[in-house]
């Protein structure tokens, strides 16, 4: 993929401009509808027809009102592009550009977040050339898609992995393609990698099958794609405690915003789960709101899934760059 989609919302209050980006992936995120357009502008007029006060009160919280961004709550990248705008004008009204939108030492450009080194399906070939480039350039973690090719053949792009550097974090991601039952034998096979995690072993659908995975004690599993849609409280926690996984991969452009994700982390943190965060493919504008968020988080631990701006050919900017395995702003 070399382009997608691309939708701004820009905010002008009180002569102060903020922008963010509606993080639509198309495929997967619940609000790829035919009447997004629509949707966009009927959003637009909700904007707009706020009064500077209210949008001032917003910022000075640094959250939309809750009650008001419920009633989005079927369109979760509005809602987090929303959450961008809010944050990128706040930034100028304390005398910034709009770019920062938080307090922190990654935003700051004064630290580093330590991230995968995701390997794109491919031949062995390319896998292995893709491995060894991630490595070179400083990764200590790599994430590589399985159920897409040759089992065998994947097994053999980890176990050269795993050769290059025993100490190297492994993760895989099955995006959902095993059945229940394939699901467990193919784990079983993967532990021989000593991996960190796999994610979504099985669909969204199978939950008696993710929850049979999550039991095994094979490998911990992350919930990726189960969590996209799920937008009541009681079906959160039901999700959770039906499952109980390992891990959760928050994206927020595919949740509904920061604000939708960190609800996710405090049901996932009061069951003993743990959680990354990860992008949806955003560009530069959303991904540099992403990173800065995920850097407020007090139990942020482990390697994030960011750095997927730099693949597009209409992208803005580059508010932020990869240096030794880590993301950081410019």
């Amino acid at each position: 993929m070399t382009s997608k989609p691309a939708h701004f919302i820009e905010v002008d209050v009180q002569g102060l401009r903020g922008q963010g980006e509606c993080g639509l992936l198309p495929g997967l995120s619940v609000d790829d509808r035919p009447d997004y357009r629509e949707q966009l502008e009927l959003f637009c007029r909700a904007l707009s027809a706020l009064s500077d006060a209210t949008w001032a009160d917003w910022a000075s919280r640094g959250r939309l009102d809750p009650q008001w961004a419920r009633a989005w709550v079927e369109w979760p990248s509005l809602v987090f592009a929303a959450e961008q705008a809010l944050l990128s004008w706040a930034d100028r009204a304390q005398g910034g550009d709009g770019t920062r939108q938080a307090d922190t030492a990654f935003a700051r450009g004064e630290a580093g977040i330590p991230i995968n080194g995701l390997l794109w399906m491919g031949s062995s070939c390319y896998l292995h050339d893709q491995s060894e480039a991630r490595l070179t350039e400083g990764f200590r973690c790599l994430k590589m898609k399985v159920g897409a090719l040759d089992f065998a053949t994947e097994c053999d792009v980890l176990r050269h992995n795993r050769s290059l550097d025993p100490s190297l974090e492994l993760r895989v991601d099955a995006n959902g393609a095993w059945s229940s039952d394939l699901a467990l034998e193919r784990m079983n096979a993967l532990r021989e990698f000593n991996l960190h995690s796999i994610e979504q072993p099985c669909p969204p659908s199978e939950r008696a099958g993710l929850k049979a995975a999550a039991s095994s004690g094979t490998l911990p599993v992350a919930l990726d794609e189960s969590l996209i849609g799920v937008h009541r409280s009681a079906d959160r926690d039901a999700l959770l405690d039906e499952i109980q996984p390992q891990f959760i991969v928050l994206k927020p452009s595919l949740l509904g915003g920061m604000a939708s994700s960190e609800d996710w982390i405090s049901r996932a943190r009061a069951r003993g789960i743990n959680y990354w965060v990860t992008s949806a493919l955003e560009g530069s504008v959303g991904l540099s709101a992403l990173a800065q968020w995920a850097s407020t988080l007090p139990d942020l631990q482990g390697y994030q899934g960011f750095g997927t701006g730099s693949l597009y050919t209409n992208n803005l900017p580059a508010r932020t760059e990869v240096r030794q395995g880590q993301l950081w702003m410019k």
